[in-house]
């Protein structure tokens, strides 16, 4: 399943380290954040439950950029 979600990010630098985090996520297959849409698309593995996996993909973008936001 892939989806995608509105992003608030600052820099193209802090949006990099966006999608970094959200690929180091358990559940998710791939993410590309595009900085220039402000959107992040995300492919889930084939068993994720989707609003938990982005709950820990926030919680892992907050943890190199804390200000950034994901709308889910």
């Amino acid at each position: 399943m892939e989806k995608i979600y509105d992003i608030e990010v600052d820099c193209a630098n802090c949006a990099n380290k966006m999608e970094e985090a959200a690929n180091k996520t358990d559940g998710v297959k791939s993410a590309v954040v595009n900085f220039m849409t402000l959107k992040l698309k995300v492919e889930f593995e084939d068993d994720a439950n989707e609003k938990k996996v982005m709950k820990n993909v926030l919680k892992n973008c907050k943890k190199v950029e804390d200000d950034c936001e994901i709308y889910f």
